[in-house]
């Protein structure tokens, strides 16, 4: 399968383990670039007989991928370019009715045949997070990761799935605390709250996770499909109309007072390397 022209992507693949590296500075933003490439990939993997395991990680030591693009809110082109680009990159994968491009996207890496890891050495935060929190599991690195869903101190909702998914992974009360607190959480957290599957030493996350997906790699395809079949049946994920309720929010709250708002977060430093090592401290100055 040729994984080329996938922008903001490298793609190996070795043993049956496709290590997939987010390499788009300076932040792997969710934005026009990263999007399309990333749904670009989940198409093409889905029919490659050759990869048993799929491994995301991240170039940039400090971002897994730092959130969207804002320009999705302040640019009212951003968002609609970024989503042809992402239908293009898919032919033939269409959106479900009420659902927008992060949203399916979400839905489709979760549903892959392959077993999909995340390897978390960095910060996701917003649309980098629910695209890390789609995957069948995640491993996160000790003092050097963090995870956190912004949006509602930058005056709207997650859009692309955060609201379903991690209620299902947390539970409600849990949840809550995710996004109505917005805060930073620390991998020893994120292992106890179960939105990671282990917290593990920053020195030894490589070894572990690339000796842990070529062991699953091994595992026939056939056994696969059947484990993760019996898995969905007895933890179903939610139908797709929640998605849609999470949408409509989502562009309930796209207002001018909204856009007034996140002009002046970009002023005083979001969406910039320095501003987002302390994205929520930032947010909080400036509230």
């Amino acid at each position: 399968m040729d994984y080329s022209a996938l922008p903001g992507l490298t793609v190996d693949v070795d043993g049956g383990v496709a290590t997939v590296t987010l390499n788009h500075p300076p932040l792997n933003l969710m934005d026009g670039v990263l999007l399309p490439s990333l749904r670009g990939f989940v198409h093409r993997v889905r029919a490659d007989h050759d990869v048993r395991v799929v491994v995301f990680q991240s170039a940039d030591p400090e971002f897994f991928s730092a959130h969207g693009d804002m320009a999705y809110v302040t640019d009212p082109e951003a968002l609609p370019a970024a989503t042809r680009a992402a239908v293009e990159a898919a032919p033939g994968a269409e959106i479900p009715e009420g659902l927008n491009v992060l949203q399916a996207l979400s839905e489709e890496v979760r549903m892959l045949p392959q077993v999909t890891i995340g390897k978390l050495a960095g910060f996701a935060r917003g649309a980098g997070n629910e695209f890390l929190i789609a995957l069948d599991m995640r491993f996160a690195a000790i003092g050097a990761s963090g995870q956190a869903q912004p949006e509602a101190h930058l005056a709207i909702v997650p859009g692309g799935g955060g609201t379903v998914n991690l209620t299902r992974l947390l539970g409600r009360a849990r949840a809550l605390e995710v996004l109505v607190g917005g805060q930073l959480i620390d991998a020893e957290t994120a292992e106890r709250y179960g939105l990671v599957n282990r917290a593990l030493p920053a020195a030894t996350i490589d070894e572990f996770v690339d000796a842990l997906a070529r062991r699953m790699a091994k595992v026939r395809p056939e056994v696969v499909a059947s484990l993760k079949r019996i898995v969905e049946r007895a933890a179903p994920a939610p139908e797709l109309d929640v998605y849609a309720v999470e949408n409509t929010a989502l562009y309930d709250l796209f207002t001018e007072d909204m856009v007034r708002i996140a002009q002046r977060q970009l002023e005083a430093g979001v969406q910039t390397r320095e501003g987002e090592r302390d994205l929520e401290g930032l947010v909080d100055s400036i509230s």
